[in-house]
């Protein structure tokens, strides 16, 4: 009876920790699509729309919102209702805050008990250390992202308060600030930001927001704990965000006004100081956050190229933005070019990088573009557009980013799904495949080494 008792107590634990296994991607894809499905659903309801919504273009606009994404197949300023504009701000909101801290404020926020090596994996994964509390770190996270948007608010107050009275005005400016820090992408002006493109403090306040928003908790939080002792003394996540960062926008907004100032048809009847702007904004705007302040489908081809290369590379890791992360640009960036200089540890900041760390860069690379790839050629079946926009959409779609050459308002039935697919993957995919990659099983088996001809 008891050698009975014991086999059946060994076998229970076999049979839970399988069960277990892969718990963390289900949670994190459970608690997406318990808001987005009602979601959907809500935006239906006339309540919410003007003119109604069918549930393929509801589902599109609660996706676009919900993974921050910014895309629509409808004008969000004239569509919707004010309970359907306050409903896209509170689903911005999750959607942002959710990503930034690894799921865990949107499993909080929904009464989910996280399990200790969920935590344990959340504060990994936000460069945290394992003894701090995860709900006081949720709060923090919480407030830092109200208080940055709270400034944005004000700010924009100054500019919309005298132009469209109180109440209109402050709705339009906390719209904006939330939109603008989550990476969100939607705006209620039918232009998107082209009525303010000579304007410097719309521009300068919602480029603010993203770049802040992209950064992530973590850099913010080193930041403030350590800006006393200097430079060196800040973690190594911290170095690379804050020089590569400013690195590309650099490189984006020089390129930009270069390409695009003699376009007629986006820069060239701006002056110098909105042609600037203009380049500086959409230097921002491409690493997910999706506001535009020129009409990018008048985009000369070298530009679009430069806009899906930094839209692609994205936010910072722990932040409201999408993409592959700049964190793991670099990353692979550098370790690229250490294998070309022949060195055997790849190294930044007088720091070296793991391996695990290299490979975990190199695997979501190399996923993302499997995943582009497939998407781009199952649209490209679906859709009657070039190559070109095909691949801008798919990206800013993937990436979170909202940006669109044109093709999202004139997508077909199936065109739509597969783009839905996409935002969440973008939002999903990059989070769950870190999840799987933080612990890796061990393995005692090692079979021999041989080598493989590359290159």
């Amino acid at each position: 009876m008891n050698s009975l008792n014991r086999r059946g107590l060994f076998y229970a634990l076999e049979q839970d920790e399988k069960r277990k296994k892969g718990s963390e991607p289900k949670v994190i894809l459970t608690s997406f699509l318990a808001v987005l499905i009602p979601s959907a659903i809500l935006l239906t309801l006339p309540v919410f729309s003007v003119t109604g919504l069918s549930f393929t273009d509801a589902l599109f606009t609660a996706t676009s919102a919900i993974s921050v994404t910014g895309l629509g197949v409808v004008d969000t300023g004239e569509h919707f209702t004010l309970s359907g504009k306050i409903l896209l701000m509170f689903l911005m909101q999750v959607g942002g805050l959710g990503q930034m801290t690894l799921s865990a404020v949107l499993l909080y926020m929904f009464g989910v008990r996280l399990s200790l090596k969920q935590q344990a994996l959340a504060k990994e994964a936000l460069g945290q250390d394992r003894k701090i509390n995860l709900r006081k770190l949720v709060k923090k996270i919480i407030i830092f992202a109200l208080v940055a948007e709270f400034i944005g608010f004000v700010l924009l107050c100054f500019r919309w308060i005298p132009e469209m009275g109180w109440t209109t005005g402050s709705f339009y400016a906390l719209f904006h600030a939330i939109s603008a820090f989550n990476n969100a992408g939607f705006a209620l002006f039918s232009d998107s930001m082209m009525s303010f493109v000579d304007d410097p403090l719309v521009i300068f306040t919602l480029a603010g927001l993203f770049i802040f928003g992209g950064l992530g908790f973590t850099v913010v939080g080193d930041l403030s704990s350590n800006w006393r002792k200097g430079f060196k003394h800040l973690h190594l996540h911290t170095k690379i965000m804050l020089t590569a960062t400013p690195t590309l926008l650099l490189v984006g907004t020089v390129l930009f006004w270069l390409l695009e100032r003699s376009n007629p048809a986006t820069m060239e009847g701006l002056s110098i100081q909105g042609q600037w702007l203009a380049a500086f904004f959409q230097s921002a705007s491409a690493r997910t956050a999706g506001f535009n302040s020129v009409d990018l489908s008048q985009y000369t081809q070298p530009a679009l190229l430069v806009m899906i290369v930094l839209m692609l590379i994205g936010a910072g890791s722990t932040s409201t933005g999408g993409g592959i992360k700049v964190s793991t640009f670099a990353v692979a960036f550098v370790a690229t070019w250490t294998f070309l200089r022949q060195k055997k540890h790849v190294v930044m900041f007088k720091r070296t990088v793991t391996w695990q760390v290299v490979t975990k860069s190199l695997a979501i690379i190399v996923v993302s573009g499997a995943l582009l790839t497939t998407a781009m050629f199952l649209l490209m079946l679906t859709e009657k557009a070039a190559f070109d926009r095909v691949m801008f959409e798919v990206i800013s779609a993937f990436a979170t980013v909202g940006l669109t050459a044109g093709l999202t308002a004139n997508l077909s039935e199936p065109g739509k799904y597969i783009m839905i697919v996409v935002m969440v993957i973008g939002r999903i995919g990059p989070l769950t495949l870190a999840y799987m990659l933080a612990r890796p099983e061990p393995s005692l088996l090692k079979y021999p080494e041989d080598t493989v001809l590359t290159g």
